[in-house]
Formats: structure tokens, C-alpha cells, sequence
């Protein structure tokens, strides 16, 4: 089940606004206006956000798009994995991370127009990988899963640190 805690005012600002409020991500990018703009945050031992969708997210009337989901699963999943490598090594700023692979499984239509919850937890670090596993939930249902593996990389991959 999704947890229970109340929405509520944040004093913490999401993890994608404190590491990286340039970024210009689709998924999770705060600068792109265009984009998703997820928000996720830290609760106990689960990574979690919550999405309010738009008329535009959806498949057909009522129904998310497969898309949308495997947009909110892979960046979310990867701001969890960034974040355990963040607070596992004591880095001083955030590592750069980058999905190797993700998988979804769509268990059941996610219904529009409600607020969708996915809750995101590391499974295993092995060095710089870290393998992740994630649920989504709208209207108190588990409507898909997903599964991950995000690496850290260095100032040699040309994705690093290109938030923006």
C-alpha cells in the first residue's frame, strides 16, 4: 500500500530543486515548463513522489499514458539512486547517475484524473550501481511496478552533471 502521511507544505525542498534547479529533464527537470517537474522526497525509508496529471498525460479519456508512467518510474527511481549514493558515501554534492536499464510492469489501468504515489527503495549498491525497485498507486490500487539499475558516472560520460 502507498503510505499514509498526509500532503502537506514541504520545509524541504524536493531532491530535484536542491541538486539540480537548472535541469531542463522531461521527467524531472524544475527549469523545463514544459515537463513533468516531479518532486520527490525522502519519507523514513521510502523514496516518494506524488503526481497530480494533466488532461495531456492521458492514453485515452480516464486512463494514464504507458509513457507518462515509465517517465515518472525511470526518473524517480534515479533521483533514489542518486540520493542513496549521496547520503551511503557523505558526498559533499550530489553524484551524477544514469539509468542502464528499467523495466515496467502495467498491472492495471491507472486512472486519470487521480493523484498517482510511487514509492521508490534501494534494493542493493554494488559499487556504483544501484538496483531499485518501485511501486505506483492511484485511488488506493497498486496500478504498476518497476524495476531498475542506475550507475554513477564520471566526468567522462557525456551525461555528466548536464543539468543544466
Amino acid at each position: 500500500m502507498a503510505p499514509k502521511t498526509p500532503v502537506q507544505d514541504h520545509v524541504e525542498p524536493a531532491e530535484q530543486d536542491r541538486h539540480a534547479p537548472n535541469a531542463i529533464c522531461f521527467g524531472c527537470g524544475p527549469a523545463n515548463p514544459k515537463g513533468l517537474r516531479i518532486k520527490s522526497r525522502w519519507e523514513g525509508d521510502a523514496f516518494v513522489l506524488r503526481f497530480t496529471p494533466r488532461e495531456e498525460h492521458q492514453a485515452f479519456p480516464g486512463v494514464l499514458n504507458g509513457g507518462i508512467i515509465g517517465t515518472l518510474f525511470d526518473c524517480h527511481m534515479n533521483w533514489s539512486a542518486l540520493t542513496t549514493l549521496l547520503k551511503e558515501r557523505g558526498y559533499d554534492t550530489a553524484p551524477c547517475t544514469v539509468t542502464a536499464e528499467f523495466s515496467v510492469k502495467l498491472r492495471r489501468p491507472t486512472p486519470f484524473p487521480a493523484e498517482v504515489t510511487v514509492v521508490a527503495r534501494p534494493t542493493k549498491v554494488d559499487g556504483k550501481m544501484v538496483s531499485m525497485e518501485a511501486e505506483m498507486f492511484a485511488e488506493d490500487k497498486k496500478t504498476a511496478t518497476a524495476s531498475g539499475l542506475f550507475v554513477e558516472v564520471d566526468e567522462s560520460h557525456p551525461a555528466h552533471h548536464r543539468w543544466g
